[in-house]
């Protein structure tokens, strides 16, 4: 695996490449949930390249940006474990030459769900998308359904703008528990992480919206949004600090 932390290197690389290219976008510390994206790719096309770049513009809470964990080492082991051709590592600077000044924003979806309570979030998720992908030039791009509303986006922005890349959902990756595979699980407490399990628990059920957020606060959940939308229910609750998102199908 050849590790690129220079964009016009990957670039000169990329023109190298033949066949299929299958590219992953993650803001690492890479949980079984990502690998699966990754192993997909692998499994769809000749080449795989991922890339890790915690995204500032897309935290409307910075100091959640700060906490967002990190373990760089240990990715790129389990990246070249599994075959993957190669790893895209940009600093901000690379990415947002403009300082952020042109970004891509979309005026209806995004501000429900999770848009409505962070503000700016998905210019910021669309905008670094747009680049990414112009960047890979991937014939493939793969993104899991529990950020469905990313999903929904990302698919709308690659039709508007007339990209090549063909977006491949992923289904929802669970731990043992149900609690949905994310990042941001590592910075659960022990008696946070037991708890979070009845999140996917109580949305699944076959009871009204209203009584699964009744019962979600009881347990202590502190509740955005629950909506439903597409034939499926969404939620966002955090924990303490951590915030967690799923979806289900209903």
């Amino acid at each position: 695996m050849t590790i690129f932390k220079d964009m016009p290197q990957w670039q000169s690389f990329r023109k190298s490449l033949t066949g299929t290219l299958g590219f992953v976008p993650t803001m690492g510390a890479l949980h079984d949930g990502h690998l699966l994206l990754v192993k997909e790719s692998l499994l769809q096309n000749d080449k795989t390249v991922v890339s890790i770049y915690v995204n500032p513009t897309q935290f409307n809470n910075k100091s959640d940006l700060k906490t967002y964990p990190s373990s760089l080492e240990s990715d790129i082991e389990k990246l070249k474990a599994i075959g993957v051709t190669a790893l895209l590592t940009p600093t901000y600077e690379q990415m947002y030459p403009d300082k952020y000044c042109y970004k891509v924003t979309e005026s209806d979806f995004s501000s429900t769900l999770c848009g409505s309570h962070r503000l700016g979030h998905f210019d910021g998720v669309l905008t670094v998308v747009l680049k990414l992908l112009l960047i890979t030039q991937a014939d493939r791009a793969y993104f899991g359904e529990k950020d469905y509303q990313q999903l929904q986006l990302i698919r709308g922005m690659v039709e508007a703008f007339f990209i090549k890349t063909k977006i491949i959902p992923i289904k929802t990756i669970r731990e043992a528990d149900g609690l949905a595979m994310s990042s941001r699980n590592k910075k659960l407490t022990k008696e946070q992480r037991k708890l979070a399990a009845q999140l996917f628990e109580q949305i699944s059920k076959t009871q009204s919206s209203e009584q699964t957020k009744l019962s979600l606060r009881k347990l202590g959940f502190k509740l955005d949004y629950l909506e439903e939308h597409f034939n499926r229910r969404f939620v966002a609750a955090s924990l303490g600090d951590v915030r967690l998102i799923d979806n289900v199908e209903l």
